[in-house]
């Protein structure tokens, strides 16, 4: 089995070393979400979707702005008031960098996530 959310991260990552604009992913649900995520909070500038035949890809513009950037596994089940913890582990310093969550109010930053005092999974971390 295929873990694409790992696949799609780390295209990011190899594209964002060595310096191209610009990759193409394979489009699903949860890749779009974790790109408006991270559009969201300019970690990239942005993406457009486009048809390759029967299959959906996705063109994102890099921002270049990620310094390191890797999936969580396994996923874990994070409360409202673990996620400090789970930051200090995984993002260098304060208010450098995100961690995603999938939540059942869909994917959040570490920071909406206690805002909304909400918990969920932890999918990926972006600094």
């Amino acid at each position: 089995m295929v873990d694409r959310i790992a696949d799609m991260i780390n295209t990011i990552k190899t594209n964002e070393r060595i310096g191209r604009p610009e990759c193409i992913l394979l489009s699903t649900k949860m890749s779009r979400a974790l790109l408006d995520v991270m559009k969201r909070t300019s970690y990239i500038n942005g993406y457009e979707e486009f048809n390759e035949g029967r299959i959906r890809m996705a063109r994102v513009a890099l921002s270049n702005r990620i310094n390191n950037i890797g999936v969580v596994k396994p996923r874990v089940a994070v409360k409202a008031g673990e996620i400090q913890r789970y930051e200090m582990r995984y993002i260098p310093s304060r208010d450098f960098g995100i961690l995603v969550l999938s939540t059942s109010k869909g994917l959040l930053t570490n920071k909406e996530a206690k805002e909304q005092k909400t918990g969920g999974r932890l999918i990926a971390y972006v600094y």
